[in-house]
């Protein structure tokens, strides 16, 4: 009796398993994201897209600063799934009209308003395509139109249900963090330290305003006329000759002096060089724990490139949407279906 017992409880455990390990293999594929997703779906998506990319990129350079930063502020709040992107109505305020977000270019959002109207006028397209995915597929074309690397994009995101202003509080990199700051931000999301180093490399591109670093340049740490001491004594008088005591705080000034159209290594080069805007950028290299990273991507552009496009795949990657019940794909970008 005691034999067939177990016998039967063996025969149980065999089919618990069996079923489990059945289920696994049912998971739909979608459920992951991939590269080529869209190959059966709408085979000819990346090509639209970085049509009108480029497009839009021959109008506005801000087309290029504009998308990427849209793309990481996308990501770090509520996932990849294109919720920075819903405007506010009277019953919400939405992602987008957080102060963080207040900067953000409207080039970068009308960057992905126009490639996904040309991915929607092909009949076989029509309401397809995430804004989720044509903005991490926005993002790889304009980091290689400004001279960057280009790179495959995983895709099959879902664009989220849900965008509110509050959900962006304490979620975004602040310009004042320092190292131990930007490590646990990262870490947060699933990016190593070096993924932080590495997507920091991106301020080589675009602007930033006055009211960012002002209190670099001015008055440091309370003390009237003094600047920053981790601050390029050169760079700090550029900059003050840019950013005038009393300027508007929204005046525009580029986040790399030397080359701020042009994707390449010389964001690391600059903070050798003490010039590192913010004070999260030039903590990189001040900081013994991240300098060797610094100095080795400042001399070789090859491992920077390799280093941001594995960030670049993981961060494309954070709180993505894969099933129905936590997104769908939007009819417009800016409005929820």
């Amino acid at each position: 009796m005691a034999a067939a017992k177990k016998h039967n409880v063996d025969l149980l455990l065999l089919l618990i398993t069996a079923i489990t390990a059945a289920s696994l293999l049912l998971q739909p594929t979608s459920a992951q994201l991939r590269q080529n997703f869209y190959s059966s779906i709408c085979p000819n998506v990346e090509s639209i897209v970085r049509a009108a990319v480029t497009q839009k990129f021959q109008q506005t350079f801000v087309t290029v600063p504009g998308t990427l930063r849209l793309f990481f502020h996308d990501c770090f709040v509520n996932g990849c799934d294109a919720s920075v992107m819903v405007a506010s109505t009277a019953n919400n305020k939405a992602e987008k009209d957080n102060p963080d977000n207040l900067s953000l270019a409207g080039d970068g959002f009308d960057t992905v308003i126009k490639a996904k109207a040309a991915v929607d006028a092909v009949s076989q397209c029509r309401n397809k395509v995430s804004c989720a995915d044509i903005l991490a597929m926005a993002t790889r074309d304009v980091i290689s139109l400004s001279g960057g690397p280009s790179y495959a994009v995983e895709l099959g995101r879902l664009d989220g249900l849900v965008s509110t202003a509050a959900s962006v509080n304490g979620k975004l990199p602040q310009p004042t963090f320092n190292l131990n700051q930007l490590t646990n931000n990262f870490a947060a999301n699933g990016l190593s330290q070096t993924d932080m180093i590495a997507l920091s490399g991106a301020h080589t591109l675009g602007f930033s305003h006055c009211g960012r670093f002002s209190s670099r340049i001015y008055d440091f740490g309370g003390k009237k006329g003094a600047v920053d001491p981790s601050l390029n004594g050169t760079y700090a008088k550029e900059l003050q000759a840019m950013c005038p005591r009393n300027v508007p705080a929204d005046v525009a000034i580029n986040m790399d002096p030397v080359t701020p159209r042009t994707f390449d290594n010389q964001y690391y080069r600059n903070l050798q060089q003490k010039k590192g805007l913010f004070t999260s950028d030039q903590i990189l290299a001040d900081d013994t724990r991240s300098s060797q990273t610094v100095n080795s991507w400042a001399s070789n552009s090859v491992a920077f490139n390799n280093a941001f496009i594995a960030a670049m795949t993981r961060l494309g990657r954070v709180g993505v949407k894969t099933t129905a019940s936590l997104g769908n794909i939007r009819r417009d970008c800016s409005v929820f279906n």
